[in-house]
């Protein structure tokens, strides 16, 4: 028999706390999919979640972050097209400025209520759960 799990991913919602309203970081991907997406990537083996996390951060936006929480698992496996992929998302908050880096083509700093459309993965549906629970401390649903 032949296993098949799905691939561990992280993906972190930065704050920068040193700014009007935080406004959150989004990277301009180099690679396909092309588009919009909230910093992240795999989780190495034998790496924390965690690690992975602040890692990942700062690989793709030059930033040291604090991780304030863990927000929510999305593990739908239609979220990325390549593979079926469950992505531990984190809050996280850091300062200064942010610089795109590795597979990040160009970043952005957004308000929540001025969010590109054009959203790789499941990214839309994410940041639209934390825009409720920033706003109005309405977690996402269990489905």
């Amino acid at each position: 028999m032949t296993w098949r799990n799905p691939i561990p991913t992280v993906d972190i919602i930065v704050e920068l706390i040193d700014r009007p309203h935080r406004p959150i970081i989004l990277i301009e991907r180099k690679n396909e999919p092309y588009g919009w997406a909230i910093p992240g990537g795999f989780v190495d083996y034998g790496e924390s979640v965690e690690n992975a996390a602040k890692r990942e951060a700062f690989e793709e936006v030059t930033l040291q972050v604090e991780l304030i929480e863990q927000f929510q698992v999305y593990s739908d496996p239609r979220r990325d097209a390549r593979k079926h992929t469950l992505s531990i998302v984190f809050i996280a908050q850091a300062t200064g400025e942010p610089k795109a880096a590795d597979d990040a083509k160009s970043l952005g700093v957004f308000q929540l209520w001025e969010i590109p459309s054009t959203l790789c993965f499941d990214h839309g549906k994410i940041i639209e759960d934390y825009r409720l629970y920033r706003n109005y401390g309405i977690r996402p649903r269990l489905l």
